[in-house]
């Protein structure tokens, strides 16, 4: 079960598409998927923009970035193909996280869509907004048809995010429903909380398909 995650959200405008690609597909997360404790691995593409990748990994545990196996082919062991396609992309987000909500459920197979919401709250209303986020708001789009999971996760790395939410959903164009709408407002952050957030993110991404 995966208990962390890797989340790498870039823009590849500068980049060739079919290198861009073909770098992710045949190389960077084969790569990857030797590396112990690394579980689902999954690439999404932007909804609205073409250019815009996500890949999200599921770790039996944070420590797994840690390990030799990965360092082997992270940081300054990247590939020269890696080195040279990653200096060209716009870098939105690399999250390293624990997962604290529900604690240890893999990323579904079968999604078409995912949302990615990212925020940090401030040290002193930390507690209110992880009550919020558990208690009213994620119970309440978790029950939207549409949604397959949802996913809460805690920054363990040096980000900028504190909190991600993963929402994996049947296609990608569920948050503009009238069900989600409803939920969504069914639940309103405390407004304490919400003037001290900070890094807020939301990424709407179809499943990739490679052609």
């Amino acid at each position: 079960m995966a208990n962390g995650v890797l989340i790498a959200a870039m823009d590849f405008t500068n980049v060739d598409a079919g290198e861009f690609n073909d770098w992710y597909d045949t190389e960077h997360v084969p790569e990857r998927q030797r590396v112990p404790g690394f579980l689902v691995l999954q690439r999404w593409i932007g909804a609205d923009n073409p250019r815009l990748s996500l890949a999200t990994y599921d770790l039996e545990s944070p420590h797994v970035l840690q390990g030799p196996g990965y360092r082997a082919i992270g940081g300054e062991n990247l590939s020269p193909w890696s080195k040279r396609v990653t200096s060209k992309v716009e870098r939105i987000l690399r999250y390293e996280g624990e997962q604290t909500l529900p604690g240890s459920a893999n990323a579904p197979a079968n999604a078409g869509g995912l949302l990615l919401v990212g925020m940090t709250p401030s040290a002193d209303t930390d507690a209110a907004f992880n009550h919020w986020y558990d208690k009213e708001h994620v119970p309440a789009l978790a029950a939207v048809p549409g949604v397959l999971s949802a996913r809460r996760f805690r920054s363990t790395g040096a980000n900028a995010t504190k909190y991600v939410a993963l929402y994996h959903l049947t296609e990608p164009g569920i948050p503009e429903t009238a069900a989600w709408k409803q939920a969504s407002a069914s639940t309103p952050m405390p407004q304490h909380v919400r003037d001290t957030i900070t890094g807020r993110l939301r990424l709407v991404c179809k499943n990739y398909v490679r052609s």
